[in-house]
């Protein structure tokens, strides 16, 4: 069956959009930083406990989250989502302690973790399982955009109007695209620009195997299924690698090569230029496999085990005494991520019904920001004692072993607790 019409795309473009916004607000306390810390005298300590107040906040905001959005539904659960971590951003400005910040963030963290649920829901809504990867990897990647784009976006609104403007300024992007949300987007049933063409289209997937109920569905119902502990377990291993990346890897450039953040900013860009490749692309290859006659199950774990093989080589980076050669092999480490990113995300859709596909998300979702709680803890852990005893790239040896496995250990696992990836009969 041939698409006609594309305004699914235009549903596409405003994730994509969201996405960027949700990690642009989240990352402007990191990029000022060092201005902040002088104007508020923090300690590391009380930097720390403001990551930890996000960090919290945003685990159990998916979690409920997923439920939320899955009972009210994608429009209403989106513009509570952004309108929530919007204000909360803009609540920066009138920090003046610690624990102001600390207040901001949590706010912060409660409604940015709305983001992922609601787009994930949406793409279920609106693509046939053959391009659903491709579009979660167009909007997964808004994440890259956020950090080529935010580092000199923040620096000049920080220069020319300080730092209360620029909490407010990027935290009122979300009410402009809460407007294009509200006037562009409605479910496919209730959307009047959508064509019959583009709507049969849309639902050309074979039908569930048994009807939809209208009763929720409980965290306790969906823990009991494999195929929830398959997503959990995937998330868990692979979310903190990603974070890992976001936060160390500029430093490992600046401690390795004896760089400024100024000289690292090529590299480090470099990294997330080409992630967003490995975003897309790697979402377009399951569909590839499916348009070719493979079963879904199949091209998923098919694509998502290429993507695992891609990242073993980030083990060798601490070999090499060349820069642009660890630039290349941390870049395809981070494609290789946004590519599983987009497919693993789509693995959700596969096995659940919309119904429960936001809560499943969320349950996934906080599962990997625990594991981006804890790894840095070992990170920290393993970087301190090495530094300790002069032999700090040893910590790096051991913390690069584990990201180039992490996804192999995650695969094998998903695999075994969802081998056929058989669709829940809720």
């Amino acid at each position: 069956m041939q698409a006609k019409g594309n305004y699914r795309w235009v549903v596409v473009t405003l994730l994509f959009f969201a996405t960027t916004i949700n990690y642009l607000d989240r990352q402007v306390i990191g990029l000022l930083k060092d201005n902040l810390a002088r104007d508020f005298h923090w300690s590391e300590k009380d930097y720390s406990n403001i990551v930890m107040a996000f960090a919290t906040a945003y685990a159990l905001g998916l979690l409920g989250f997923g439920k939320v959005i899955d009972r009210i539904g994608t429009k209403l659960g989106y513009s509570i989502s952004i309108l929530a971590w919007s204000l909360a951003a803009m609540a920066h400005a009138m920090a003046r302690s610690t624990l102001g910040f600390g207040a901001a963030r949590t706010g912060l963290g409660l409604g940015e973790a709305g983001n992922f649920p609601a787009a994930i829901k949406t793409v279920a809504e609106w693509f046939p399982q053959k391009d659903r990867a491709l579009a979660t990897g167009i909007f997964n990647s808004g994440t890259n955009i956020a950090a080529i784009a935010g580092p000199p976006v923040i620096a000049w609104i920080y220069t020319s109007f300080g730092w209360q403007q620029t909490f407010i300024w990027t935290g009122s992007l979300g009410f402009i695209w809460l407007l294009c949300w509200l006037l562009w987007y409605d479910i496919p049933t209730r959307q009047k620009r959508l064509g019959r063409a583009e709507f049969d289209y849309i639902h050309s997937d074979p039908p569930p195997p048994s009807p939809a109920s209208p009763r929720p569905v409980g965290w306790k119902q969906l823990l009991g299924f494999r195929q929830t502990w398959a997503f959990v377990m995937g998330k868990f291993l692979t979310d903190p690698i990603w974070w890992f990346y976001l936060f160390w890897i500029p430093s490992y450039f600046n401690t390795t090569y004896s760089l400024d953040l100024s000289k690292s900013a090529v590299y480090v860009s470099t990294v997330y230029v080409i992630a967003s490749f490995g975003s897309v692309a790697g979402g377009a290859l399951s569909g590839l496999f499916i348009k070719k006659g493979m079963p879904v199950a199949r091209a998923r774990k098919s694509a998502m085990l290429i993507f695992a093989c891609c990242v073993v080589p980030i083990i060798l980076v601490r070999f090499t005494s060349h820069i642009w050669v660890a630039v290349a092999l941390i870049s395809l480490a981070a494609a290789a991520h946004q590519a599983w990113s987009a497919n693993i995300f789509t693995t959700a859709s596969d096995m659940f019904p919309n119904r429960a596909l936001s809560t499943v998300v969320g349950i996934g979702g906080m599962a990997g920001s625990v594991g981006g709680i804890l790894f840095p803890l070992l990170i920290g852990i393993l970087l301190d004692h090495f530094k300790l005893l002069g032999i700090l790239s040893t910590g790096y040896n051991i913390i690069f072993v584990i990201c180039g496995s992490a996804y192999l250990l995650a695969w094998i696992l998903m695999h075994k607790l969802a081998p056929e990836m058989k669709r829940v009969a809720l």
